[in-house]
């Protein structure tokens, strides 16, 4: 089941940031009050009255700007709003409405999707007469919020999650391993699908970006059922998708988020970019099992250490996922991919692994008996409790007497202690400090 999507776009400097990190509960996005500091669409992951969603942020759009920027800005939040499921267009109470509002109204009405109008800067009272001219925009009630005070948020929200499309949950049995393959335009997801499927189910060409339909593929393999969900289409034809392939990860997110286990395919000629790791990072946060697969080895030069160095480059790159393994394969020559399904099978089992309390408090006990926990003005964090209380990803609790004294440094400590007992390969671990109340 994967997240709706809500897009949050309009002209710049109007305060779309502000929102959208308030919504997250977090500062991702960069807020400073000039023009054009958002450029690329930021993700994030919001709920609301039960109901999650994905939220995007988008560069401020300028329909006249001509810049090379602007133009990606523009291309960018066009795209964010065919993906969206709903979108919010923010506008500025104390500028009024503008021209340029008028030209994202016309965008937006010709994509058809639902829209809320959030007028934004309506700080006070005496504001509240600022929102009627916005009626003219033609999306029904505007709603007056103010980012920098967090006024009307709530009513924002109510509005934009009662136009999200019903809950649809997929239609697998448990038993099936969901598996999305993810990875930058011509990598060779599509190729690997048919490698694995040992048939042309997927249009494969060397040119970046022509698959256009994302796929779900069924089939079984030694009496186990998969589903193969390949990331790598567009929706819709058209110049602003040819131009935008790169950027688009919406679809990528809808993927990660139905999978169990993510293939974060790289590109062997050409090794790792800045984008694979972008890309990477969205499995690691949706707390996905991951496996590194290096394709197209079968056209790299190497010699006895080649694929060791690559290796340790990945382990460089990707600090925040060293406990996905690695497989360096061929789809075109099928090369080492008889190794692929096993390891798939394997990290799907680590993702759903509960491990019994006891246990788990046996491991952390001798870990705090080596290496105690800090001390702070004299108090020590005291550890009373440990409990795994979910699966996919494991996710367990430590209870203790004072959670603000755990420092990252120790519960990765701990992390490591837990991973040498129990190996979770394949899967991140969340660990989550809570106190202890009297009833525990």
């Amino acid at each position: 089941m994967s997240k709706p999507i809500i897009a949050i776009v309009g002209r710049p400097n109007v305060g779309k940031s502000t929102i959208f990190n308030r919504v997250i509960g977090d500062r991702l996005a960069i807020v400073e009050d000039k023009p054009g500091v958002t450029r690329d669409r930021l993700y994030g992951t919001g709920e609301w009255n039960g109901r999650a969603f994905s939220i995007v942020d988008t560069g401020g759009i300028e329909i006249d700007g001509e810049d090379e920027i602007m133009k990606s800005v523009r291309m960018q939040a066009e795209l964010a709003v065919e993906e969206a499921d709903v979108i919010i267009f923010m506008v500025d109470a104390k500028t009024g409405l503008t021209h340029a509002d008028d030209e994202v109204a016309q965008m937006l009405l010709r994509s058809r999707k639902p829209i809320v109008v959030a007028v934004n800067k309506v700080d006070n009272l005496n504001r509240r007469d600022d929102i009627y001219e916005f009626y003219n925009l033609g999306f029904g009630d505007p709603i007056a919020i103010s980012g920098s005070h967090g006024m009307g948020i709530g009513d924002l929200l109510d509005a934009a999650v009662e136009k999200l499309p019903e809950i649809v949950e997929d239609d697998y049995d448990d038993d099936v391993i969901r598996v999305a393959l993810i990875g930058r335009p011509n990598v060779g997801k599509s190729s690997l699908v048919n490698a694995l499927l040992g048939e042309e189910r997927v249009i494969v060409s060397n040119v970046a970006g022509t698959t256009r339909d994302a796929i779900d593929t069924p089939f079984e393999r030694d009496g186990q059922k998969y589903v193969l969900i390949d990331t790598a289409g567009m929706r819709k034809r058209g110049k602003v998708y040819e131009s935008t392939e790169k950027y688009s990860v919406m679809r990528a997110l809808k993927a990660i988020e139905r999978a169990d286990v993510v293939l974060v395919l790289i590109n062997g000629e050409e090794g790792i970019i800045e984008q694979d790791k972008h890309i990477a990072g969205y499995a690691h946060e949706a707390g996905k099992a991951s496996i590194f697969v290096v394709n197209k080895w079968d056209a790299v030069e190497k010699d006895d250490k080649t694929m060791q160095h690559f290796e340790r480059d990945i382990r460089d790159h990707f600090l925040f996922m060293t406990y996905a393994p690695v497989i360096f394969l061929s789809a075109l020559t099928k090369q080492r991919l008889h190794k692929l399904l096993p390891v798939v099978c394997h990290v799907s089992e680590q993702h759903a692994l509960r491990i019994q309390t006891h246990l788990l408090n046996d491991v952390v006990s001798d870990a705090i008996a080596i290496n105690p926990p800090p001390t702070d003005k004299g108090r020590r964090l005291r550890i009373n409790y440990v409990t795994q209380v979910a699966v996919k990803p494991p996710t367990i609790v430590l209870f203790a007497n004072d959670p603000d004294m755990m420092h990252f440094s120790y519960e990765r400590y701990l992390e490591n202690k837990i991973r040498a007992a129990f190996q979770f390969e394949g899967t991140p671990v969340r660990i989550f400090t809570r106190k202890k109340s009297d009833e525990d």
